[in-house]
C-alpha cells in the first residue's frame, strides 16, 4: 500500500517529490550541494510564489543569478 500522508517537499517548497528528486539528480551530475541548493534557490522561490512575487522566466533567473554569486 502506497504511503498517502502529506508530501514534506511539496510543503515546504511547493515542489512535488518526483521534482524534487529530478533537481536532486541534476544537482549530483553538475556537482553541486543538493543542500545548498534547497536552502539557496528553493526556499526563495518557494516563498516568492507563496506570496504571489513575479516569477517569469527573467525573476527566476535573477534568482538563480542571486544565489550562484554566493558561491564565487
Amino acid at each position: 500500500m502506497a504511503n498517502k500522508g502529506l508530501d514534506t517537499t511539496f510543503i515546504h517548497f511547493g515542489i512535488r517529490k518526483a521534482d524534487m528528486n529530478l533537481i536532486e539528480t541534476l544537482c549530483t551530475s553538475y556537482q553541486l550541494d543538493f543542500e545548498w541548493v534547497k536552502e539557496e534557490i528553493l526556499r526563495e522561490f518557494h516563498e516568492r510564489k507563496i506570496r504571489n512575487l513575479p516569477l517569469e522566466d527573467k525573476d527566476i533567473e535573477k534568482l538563480l543569478e542571486k544565489a550562484l554569486s554566493k558561491i564565487k
